[in-house]
């Protein structure tokens, strides 16, 4: 009886022990948590945490190009709990994929070999970088969170026509475009409205609408993305605003013209831009 009474003892320590050795390794870090944009994949717990209001963390782009940005850094490791069925890395990275895209993330960057994707969300303000890198049981999440550069210049009519007759052309920011595409935005139309009452003011005025882009992606494509942009600045032009078709002229000339560096994101954004030049 004696040695029946000590078996189970032992087997009931041996259990309590193992079901607190797996508790133990399915609790997150002190401190850790998940970010606002992601839900942690299921039966996953935080192994390690780091929130800095500002540093930065280099994300691969297309062309497996390295980009620095800074801002407030995140950085979660995730580890599958014990004895929990493994997903695949490559569930883990679509997973996080959808999740972004969901709410207007863009991927651009996704790669088998590295087992690695970037995902840029650009909401309320803030433009998000998200790099996730997964294996089988464990990923690692660095997100970085930085301001989008407040529009410095505000385009208005009469600062239109002076920068015309003074140097025959002006750069107009506040035309909005979705990386990659040439859709205006609805944001875009106070700046269109200015453009048009430029036009409105100065019947005999004819200009060349040139596209601009930064130097991300080949130069071909920024090419046609230029010209595009260009043509859909003139098309809302012409049908909303009853500019006549043949005042304006639509040209793309890709990075060809930039005004600031392209090695940083406030010249980049500079650079991409509709200018107006007199015929």
């Amino acid at each position: 009886m004696k040695r029946m009474n000590r078996k189970i003892c032992w087997m009931l320590g041996f259990f309590l022990l193992a079901g607190s050795s797996t508790f133990a390794q399915g609790q997150d870090v002190k401190g850790g948590k998940d970010h606002p944009l992601l839900t942690r994949m299921p039966n996953f717990y935080i192994s390690d945490y780091k929130n800095n209001e500002f540093d930065t963390h280099k994300f691969l782009k297309q062309d497996k190009i390295a980009q620095a940005v800074e801002g407030h850094l995140y950085y979660i490791e995730y580890h599958l709990n014990a004895g929990g069925a493994e997903p695949g890395e490559l569930k883990i990275r679509r997973n996080v994929q959808d999740a972004l895209k969901k709410v207007g993330g863009t991927v651009i960057f996704d790669d088998n070999f590295n087992k690695t994707s970037t995902i840029t969300v650009k909401k309320d303000n803030k433009e998000t970088w998200v790099e996730v890198r997964s294996y089988n049981n464990m990923y690692r999440i660095y997100i970085v969170e930085r301001e989008i550069m407040k529009q410095e210049i505000v385009a208005n009519a009469e600062a239109m026509e002076n920068d015309i007759t003074a140097l025959g052309h002006v750069s107009v920011y506040g035309i909005f475009f979705d990386t990659g595409k040439s859709d205006l935005k609805p944001e875009s139309s106070a700046a269109l409205a200015e453009i048009a009452k430029l036009l409105q003011n100065n019947n005999t005025l004819k200009l060349y609408v040139v596209g601009h882009t930064d130097n991300v992606g080949t130069f071909e494509s920024n090419m046609t993305l230029s010209k595009a942009r260009a043509d859909a600045v003139v098309r809302e032009l012409v049908t909303k605003y009853s500019i006549a078709a043949d005042r304006l002229k639509a040209y793309g000339v890709s990075s060809l013209s930039p005004v600031a560096s392209n090695k940083t994101e406030d010249g980049k954004a500079k650079n991409k831009r509709v200018e107006l030049v007199e015929q």
